[in-house]
């Protein structure tokens, strides 16, 4: 009996819990072995490399068919090692587009988004968490496709006049530049698996805007063309890749070339100098005020026609 009663008076100890706290680095390594848990992450990866490498081969080897045969093809005229070893890009981007839809979209579809926000309360860490994560490994993807076409590419034309290595000026920052395209093709997929919860409906937007828009901006009058094309991320894509040994020049607003011109020093010093064409006392003459714009060669010393911004510096 006495054994009984100091049984039952002895406290009960409850394991402690330990203590699991949400950060960001968890939730990141949390995304990455969900996204390589898939079959489907290593199917369409493998799909996008193949796209990439296997058609930049196949351009290069008609381009030097058609040098050797002397029957070279009009889209081939100004072609370069880079961009027939590119040419693969546009069938890339769909396989990173698509699967970047899945990485979100696709827990939607299954219910798995419930453990997910479960775990992690809050939606923008994981949002940004998969974002960041399938980027990095499109952007990984796409440039290593990219040198290793240009790589297969460049030896495939070697000998042609689209002939080119890595040290040609503006090769590098081309293919660095298609491998963030790629990687952020897959981010605009993922945003569109967020936003449309829908594999179909995300997959369906991302092809109409990277395949179908441009095609049906060709439709509209040529000054909305201008205006809409440069927006259009295949268009925006190409720019960034494309290959450029220059900077082109661009058209300067009149603000900003009014603002380089009166800050430089030899102006400042020139408006600073009294004019040939004042008196001394520094007050213009009645007839430099009365025809500031008909002053001749002869009214200013021999010099060329002074200003009208001239004669008021002056006045004042």
């Amino acid at each position: 009996m006495s054994t009984l009663a100091a049984t039952a008076e002895e406290p009960r100890t409850t394991p402690a819990r330990p203590a699991y706290r949400v950060t960001g680095r968890r939730v990141l390594s949390s995304e990455w072995a969900k996204l390589w848990s898939l079959r489907s992450t290593w199917i369409t990866l493998g799909l996008g490399l193949l796209f990439l490498v296997a058609f930049g081969l196949i351009s290069a080897s008609r381009y030097k068919s058609g040098i050797n045969s002397g029957h070279t093809d009009r889209d081939f005229a100004d072609a370069t090692a880079v961009s027939l070893s590119l040419f693969g890009t546009n069938f890339a981007q769909l396989a990173l587009g698509v699967l970047g839809v899945l990485v979100t979209a696709g827990e939607y579809s299954t219910g798995m988004i419930r453990s997910t926000l479960a775990a992690v309360p809050r939606r923008l860490p994981v949002l940004w968490s998969k974002a960041a994560v399938f980027g990095l490994v499109a952007l990984v993807v796409g440039t290593l496709g990219a040198f290793v076409a240009f790589g297969f590419g460049s030896g495939i034309v070697s000998g042609t006049p689209a002939a080119m290595s890595l040290t040609h000026a503006g090769v590098v920052r081309s293919l660095l530049g298609a491998g963030l395209y790629l990687g952020l093709v897959g981010v605009i997929g993922t945003a569109l698996g967020a936003l449309l919860r829908s594999v179909a409906g995300g997959i369906s937007v991302l092809v109409a805007a990277l395949m179908l828009v441009p095609g049906l901006i060709s439709l509209l009058p040529s000054s909305w063309q201008d205006d809409i094309s440069p927006y259009l991320p295949s268009n925006a894509g190409e720019a960034m890749f494309a290959l450029t040994t220059t900077s082109p020049r661009r058209p300067v607003s009149s603000v900003s070339t009014a603002t380089r011109r009166a800050s430089s020093p030899a102006n400042a010093a020139r408006r600073a100098r009294p004019s040939a064409c004042a008196p001394a006392g520094g007050r213009p003459t009645s007839t430099q005020r009365a025809e500031p714009g008909a002053r001749s060669r002869r009214q200013c010393g021999g010099l060329p026609a002074c200003s009208s911004t001239t004669a008021i510096e002056f006045r004042a």
